[in-house]
Order: structure tokens, then sequence, then C-alpha cells
């Protein structure tokens, strides 16, 4: 009989590092990801790739083609507005829960990270670094979310719009000076010990206002 742990263990190192290289940019939208190739590639037969290949695909990062295979997926504006709409609410209770089993220590390492945030859009603007200290800070904020479920959602759309903003977008220097400032509001909320409703409705009206932002600076078509 196959050795059905060795395949699943298999399967999931192939499925953590092609799934790295998709969020990563590594491989961008169109890259065709290849069987016997990355087969080849990690050291392993074409089963554990195809399992993974279709756990990439049920997660809307790959897209599959008859007659032409295995693709990283194209992840457009639209689904960019809906990732962060989604966000909006999954994050904003997210950090509701997690904000009175938040650390000190923890809120102080949010609080660095906003703050180096804060350097950026005072001095040398750097949109790919802020736009991945913005995630590191949400993530912080998240971290002891108790909701093991939520936090797994939130993983896959944050990863979601990593991707976009990657190769659609970046911050603009006005919205990223506001968005430290929105950070100040629900550190502070948090920090006094704010109802949750209220750490909840700022973590939500943060990203709506970032939707919005991105939304009134696109052109019309």
């Amino acid at each position: 009989m196959p050795n059905t742990a060795g395949s699943e263990s298999k399967s999931e190192l192939v499925y953590r590092e092609l799934r790295s290289r998709i969020i990563s940019g590594r491989y961008v939208a169109g890259y065709r990801l290849v069987l016997d190739q990355v087969a080849r590639e990690m050291g392993v037969s074409p089963v554990p790739v195809r399992e993974a290949i279709r756990r990439l695909e049920a997660e809307r990062l790959v897209t599959f083609t008859r007659n032409v295979g295995a693709e990283v997926a194209s992840i457009n504006v639209g689904d960019y507005a809906n990732a962060m709409e989604t966000l909006a609410y999954i994050e904003g209770a997210a950090t509701a829960l997690a904000a009175p089993h938040l650390s000190a220590r923890q809120l102080q390492d949010a609080t660095d990270t906003n703050d180096h945030m804060r350097s950026l859009a005072k001095g040398n603007f750097d949109p790919r670094l802020f736009t991945d200290l913005n995630q590191k800070f949400h993530r912080q904020l998240c971290i002891t979310c108790p909701n093991e479920h939520m936090k797994e959602l939130l993983d896959l759309e944050w990863d979601r719009v990593a991707i976009i903003r990657r190769n659609t977008f970046a911050f603009e220097p006005v919205r990223s000076q506001t968005s430290v400032g929105e950070h100040d509001h629900i550190l502070g909320l948090i920090s006094s010990g704010a109802p949750a409703g209220e750490v909840e409705m700022a973590a939500r009206k943060h990203k709506l206002r970032t939707l919005r932002a991105f939304v009134e600076d696109r052109p019309s078509a």
C-alpha cells in the first residue's frame, strides 16, 4: 500500500512552497505550473504536486484550464474590493476579540510597527515596505484572537490583498499618513480598554476608508 502519511506530508510541503511563491510575487499571474517540472524541482512524484495545486485552486490562487493546465490566477481590482470589504467585517470582529488578550509587549510591538510606518509616511516613502508593515500591524492586533476559524479566514484574505497590492497598486503618501493616524486611534481604544463594539467599529471603518480611497483614486472608464 502507498505511504499515505508520506504523501500527505509531501503534498503539504509542496503546497506551502508554491503558495509562498505566489504570495511573494515570485510566481506572477499567468505563470504556468507544469506538474512534471514542479515535481522534478521539488524531488517528489506528480501526485503530491497535483494535490497541492488542487488546494491552491480551491483558494482561487490557481486556475486550471483544459488544454492549458494550471496557472497562477489573475486577481483584479474587483477581487480587491471584495477582499477588503470581507476584511473590514472579519478583521473588525477579530481585533475586538483579540484586544483584551493582547499583552503590554504585544501592544507595544504594534505601536512600534505603526511608528515605523509614520516615519516612512513623513520621510522617504517606500510604498512596498509601507504595505508590508501595514499588514504586519494588523496581524499583530489580531494575533490573540481566540477564534481560530476567524484567524484562518483572515490569513486567506490578507494574502489575497497582499497579492493584489503587490501587482496592482500600493499606498499613496497622503492616504498613508491618514492610515497611521487611524491606527493610533485603534491603539488608543485598545490601550484604554474601550468597549469591544468601539474597537470593532474603528477597525472596520479603517478598512472601509482604505477601500473608499482606492476606489476614488481609480481613473474613470
